[in-house]
């Protein structure tokens, strides 16, 4: 999705978010989407000053794409030199922005990279489709050959990554504590009308905290749980907020918080979680609630990403198995195209591009 770097783009932001019918379904969207945008502004923008005045998230990219590409060219020397361009959905750098620098650059190859581990239509499928629709506008769809990246769920790698992650979380509590603690894995939640046409994301979340408390080899307790409801809609639970308050009536007092389709820091880490709900828990005595520290520039991640394009082009396919799996209530015409998609075992100069 992105997120505003300073905060007058926060309204905007908010105002390109809920403009977007391929997350959220509102009647008469244009002017609802809108009035809810403007009227959310301000504490939105409150929150974001809150962590330093804008959201983080297009420094870790960066710093995410200069990471994987430098591996990549040490993993793959016959398709180097390997470059990244960022895209975000709802604030700059868009598609446009990306499409266009690349077309100036000279790339031919391009591997679209989503950087939510976890596939939805919503997050993943609405950020491709909106670089497929500026590449029409840019007068460039035939100007790439494209593959796909689009889900990464249980990849080896990541898994490691998110484990190491519990592990340091953990070492923050006394050793006598330690097989106590509840692992919280939380995820941002999805409007309940999407999981109702068949979305894939409650699946595949569910899928990466399994594979990473067996990597962990832990005994201690651990659920699944969703955060960031926006909108007069119906989202997918348990919420987290709904979790901490069940559990300090349960009289828990150690609850680790792990951003489990969360690939950097941003506003519902920094903000939500370490603020809003610390502050919570901690006035209702949950006196250990604290949060695993995000993947970030960690060096396991970034041989994870490193591995994982890696792997893909290796492989030769243009896209997962599933990505052409459309949901049986989709009524999307555009939604699982890919124009001029790389032939089967093709491996050619290489470009990744980081959608976020």
């Amino acid at each position: 999705m992105g997120g505003p770097k300073t905060l007058d783009d926060v309204e905007p932001f908010l105002l390109n978010l809920f403009a977007d019918r391929e997350l959220l379904r509102l009647p008469w969207q244009d002017v609802l989407g809108r009035f809810i945008a403007k009227r959310r502004s301000p504490k939105v923008r409150a929150l974001y000053d809150a962590i330093g005045g804008g959201s983080p998230i297009l420094h870790w990219t960066e710093t995410q794409g200069r990471a994987l590409v430098e591996r990549l060219d040490a993993l793959s020397p016959q398709t180097a030199p390997h470059r990244f361009y960022v895209s975000f959905r709802y604030v700059a750098p868009f598609a446009d922005d990306a499409v266009r620098a690349m077309k100036a650059d000279g790339i031919t190859r391009a591997v679209a990279l989503s950087m939510y581990p976890q596939y939805s239509c919503t997050t993943t499928g609405s950020s491709l489709n909106e670089l497929w629709r500026a590449l029409d506008r840019e007068g460039l769809r035939d100007a790439f050959t494209w593959s796909l990246i689009d889900r990464w769920p249980t990849h080896p790698g990541f898994v490691r990554a998110m484990a190491d992650t519990v592990r340091r979380g953990l070492a923050e509590y006394a050793p006598s504590e330690r097989d106590d603690v509840l692992l919280m894995f939380s995820a941002h939640s999805l409007p309940l009308s999407v999981i109702d046409r068949g979305d894939a994301y409650p699946q595949e979340v569910g899928a990466t905290v399994e594979q990473v408390m067996e990597v962990l080899g832990a005994r201690n307790p651990h659920m699944l749980t969703y955060q960031s409801e926006v909108g007069p809609v119906r989202w997918l639970g348990p919420s987290t907020e709904t979790m901490i308050r069940r559990l300090a009536s349960d009289q828990r007092r150690n609850v680790l918080v792990v951003p489990v389709a969360f690939t950097s820091d941003h506003i519902e880490t920094l903000s939500e979680i370490d603020i809003e709900y610390a502050e919570l828990a901690h006035s209702l005595g949950l006196t250990g609630f604290k949060r695993a520290p995000s993947l970030n520039d960690t060096p396991l991640f970034l041989d994870a990403l490193g591995d994982l394009v890696h792997e893909h082009l290796l492989g030769g396919r243009p896209h997962h198995t599933r990505y052409r799996e459309r949901c049986p209530g989709c009524r999307n015409p555009s939604c699982r195209s890919l124009p001029n998609p790389v032939a089967e075992a093709e491996a050619d100069d290489v470009l990744v591009r980081a959608v976020a």
